[in-house]
């Protein structure tokens, strides 16, 4: 072992002057930086919502839970999410007209800039009032068509997530 050590030194006095034995025991005993450690990039997310949640809406609050997870990972800040509903997927909004933990998800998401997106073709072809049945819509969260939002959004650059 004595030998080898002398080895490393010689050598680093040859290559430079640089103990190479000190580099690579800081090396080794260095750990990777930590993803909390590293600089967050924008975060820009559509989520895909056009399925059944059931009577109650249980089957859309892992949806909601998956966005309030990203957020708390990645900061308001760093997020910029959109949930486009078409087809079943309206129906978390009509739900939530009267449930008022489903309201108080939604309500807190988008009060962290977490826009939700409503077809209209929808609208029209299930005759649903988006003032009257539907909570919380506003006309400037109305899309003519969330297929088409979906795939304008991905051309944006926004990253596809179906929950």
């Amino acid at each position: 072992m004595r030998h080898f050590v002398t080895r490393i030194v010689l050598s680093a006095i040859v290559i430079g002057g640089t103990p190479v034995l000190g580099l690579a025991q800081e090396t080794a005993t260095a750990a990777p930086a930590a993803a909390s450690d590293q600089a967050i990039a924008m975060q820009k997310t559509v989520y895909h919502v056009n399925y059944k949640g059931g009577d109650d809406g249980a089957g859309y609050k892992p949806a909601l839970n998956n966005i309030r997870n990203q957020l708390d990972a990645v900061g308001t800040e760093n997020a910029d999410i959109r949930v486009v509903l078409h087809g079943d997927g309206i129906n978390l909004l009509q739900i939530a007209r009267n449930d008022q933990t489903l309201q108080g998800l939604i309500a807190g998401l988008k009060s962290e800039g977490v826009r939700f997106l409503v077809c209209n073709n929808t609208l029209t072809g299930r005759d649903i009032n988006a003032e009257t049945d539907l909570f919380d819509v506003w006309p400037e969260d109305i899309v003519p068509a969330g297929v088409v939002e979906i795939v304008r959004l991905q051309q944006e650059g926004f990253a596809y997530l179906r929950p």
